[in-house]
């Protein structure tokens, strides 16, 4: 999930938290560091035990679990809606609204799903009604969901609805065009959450605001907490659902979010007890809570990287050969290593694959990434600059010595690095700008609010732009599919425009659903390589490096735990007075 994002304020590591990074084991146990560090003096604590207070990032781009694609969202999702399967504090994946495991037919294509009785917020019975409801309504044209493709292991009829049947009030029968190796991740996951149709459809009566049920408090959702009170762009009041089907092993009774990206003013929230668990630390205070019991790091899965729009006029002249060799010189000028241990300072591991090593392959086995390095991502940066000319002189550029050691390039090449407020966002800028200058690049930085950024980025109106994505779930489908021609997570506009320095991209969406179809799970572990591989030849997608996430969390604070996706559980956390 990029935003997923990769999708929270991600600073210094900008991290997410799955499985293993840089670790060869794809095991679902996280690591947390904080617990192997030397104790340091504690901060302020708050008291109160009913109100757990928080910063997860800024103004949420979307609440609506359809239309989110963002880590923040997502967190805030998991917290006030629940689906059939969720995740448990061991990152195992467990029924939720599901009545136990699913009936799964000899050929691996169809599903039947008991529903245990719950309710809506409102009081309200859900049913299985409300499933075939809300996975239609996420893959409709109208609604636009990023993740509509997350949709695709499910047959469709002639229509174009999904072939996911209410077969009484708490039966769901789900056809698959393939056995799905991720299916109950699927089930887990926002998009396929349950929302309450009166709502929904009572807020956008002309169907041209499919998210506007979810703009403003009071509506109904299903998880444990429903959101009360929303000062935009300043806070929000979540509280207590006595309707949630676990509301018996929620001991809070509030969330109270502290919206902002201002690292500073989160670390002094954090410091004076005002809040008691912050997803954002300031760059250059990591080094001096690396002791501190309360600072944690978190084994994931993803990847940091920089992001080249296609289309972008700084390509035009170009043919799609050259296009994609100026970006592989780019990427070759970035010293990855100087990156993570400058400005990432928590045992990032430097990347050379899109897709993040330890990553489970589907198969039994793991996506190993060091086994396929398109480059060897510790020596990148000062070492390439020769081979970095080279490809730009392929280009149409030439270069004359500037007496100190760098080149000026000619013609003038000037750029424009797009990315979100955040220290460590903008520290790793300032590194790729003096990487860049080396060969005489001019790099100006772009700062954009979150919700802007994103829009932005979404839309194609950038050239070159800070990117993360966070593993949805354990598989590399996730990576791969996101760049369907047509996908809502496409940022680079792989597919989309008619520049002719873009790649011809038929053939990948093709391959992807190659990878969908096939019931031979080792050649589709193949497949997905060779997808990899075409991704990777474009050099649109520059990896920098695998994510880990960190936070800080009161020492008076247990029972918040982080999902193989990021997302962060806090229902069933407890706060002590001391």
């Amino acid at each position: 999930m990029k935003k997923k994002l990769i999708a929270v304020l991600l600073v210094a590591s900008m991290a997410a938290s799955l499985v293993a990074c840089g670790n060869k084991n794809a095991g679902t146990t996280t690591t947390d560091t904080a617990a192997e560090q030397a104790p340091a003096e504690a901060t302020a604590v708050d008291t109160d035990t009913t109100t757990l207070r928080l910063n997860l990032a800024s103004e949420p781009d979307y609440l609506d679990p359809a239309l989110n694609s963002a880590v923040d969202g997502a967190c805030l999702a998991v917290n006030s809606f629940v689906g059939l399967y969720t995740y448990d504090e061991n990152n195992n994946l467990v029924p939720a609204l599901a009545d136990g495991e699913p009936e799964m037919s000899e050929d691996g294509l169809t599903y039947t799903i008991k529903l245990i009785e719950s309710k809506w917020s409102n009081g309200e019975a859900l049913t299985a009604n409300d499933f075939v409801y809300s996975w239609n309504r996420a893959v409709a044209e109208e609604t636009a969901a990023d993740y509509a493709y997350m949709f695709a292991p499910i047959a469709t009829n002639a229509d174009g609805t999904l072939k996911v049947e209410a077969t009484d009030d708490y039966t769901l029968k789900v056809e698959l065009n393939a056995p799905c190796a991720y299916f109950y991740d699927l089930l887990a996951f926002p998009t396929f959450m349950p929302v309450y149709q009166a709502d929904v459809e009572a807020a956008n009566p002309d169907g041209t605001q499919p998210g506007a049920w979810a703009q403003e408090p009071g509506f109904v959702s299903n998880g444990a907490f429903t959101l009360k009170e929303w000062k935009h762009n300043e806070s929000m009041v979540y509280e207590k659902n006595p309707n949630f089907y676990r509301a018996d092993d929620v001991k809070l009774e509030k969330l109270e979010f502290m919206l902002s990206a201002d690292d500073t003013a989160i670390y002094a929230a954090y410091n004076s007890g005002d809040i008691d668990f912050a997803d954002t630390v300031p760059n250059d205070e990591i080094q001096s809570l690396l002791n501190s019991p309360e600072f944690h790091v978190i084994d994931t899965l993803g990847t940091y990287y920089v992001g080249f729009n296609v289309n972008s006029d700084l390509f035009k002249d170009l043919t799609a050969d050259q296009a994609s060799k100026m970006r592989k010189a780019l990427s070759l000028l970035i010293d990855r290593q100087y990156i993570v241990d400058t400005v990432g300072q928590t045992g990032q591991v430097p990347a050379d694959t899109f897709i993040p090593d330890g990553m489970a392959d589907g198969n039994g086995g793991v996506f190993e990434a060091d086994d396929f390095g398109y480059y060897d991502a510790k020596e990148t940066g000062a070492g390439k600059v020769e081979e970095a000319k080279s490809l730009l002189e392929e280009c149409g550029y030439t270069f004359e010595s500037d007496g100190n050691g760098g080149y000026s390039i000619s013609p003038a090449l000037e750029v424009t690095y797009m990315t979100n407020s955040g220290t460590g966002h903008e520290a790793i800028a300032q590194c790729i700008q003096q990487d860049w200058a080396l060969v005489g690049i001019k790099v100006n930085i772009e700062t954009e609010d979150w919700n802007v950024f994103l829009e932005d980025r979404k839309a194609g109106k950038f050239d070159i732009a800070r990117e993360g994505w966070i593993a949805d779930f354990n598989d590399p489908i996730n990576m791969l599919e996101m760049w369907l021609s047509n996908g809502g997570n496409n940022d680079m506009q792989l597919g989309k425009g008619s520049s002719s320095a873009a790649p011809d991209w038929k053939a990948y969406d093709e391959k992807i659903q190659e990878i969908y179809k096939t019931t031979d799970f080792a050649a589709r572990v193949d497949l997905m390589r060779e997808a990899e591989d075409m991704l990777m030849d474009t050099n649109a997608v520059v990896p920098i490096y695998f994510y880990n996430d960190i936070y800080l969390q009161k020492p008076n604070v247990t029972g918040i735990y982080t999902s193989l996706n990021q997302n962060k559980y806090f229902m069933y956390a407890e706060k002590s007075a001391n």
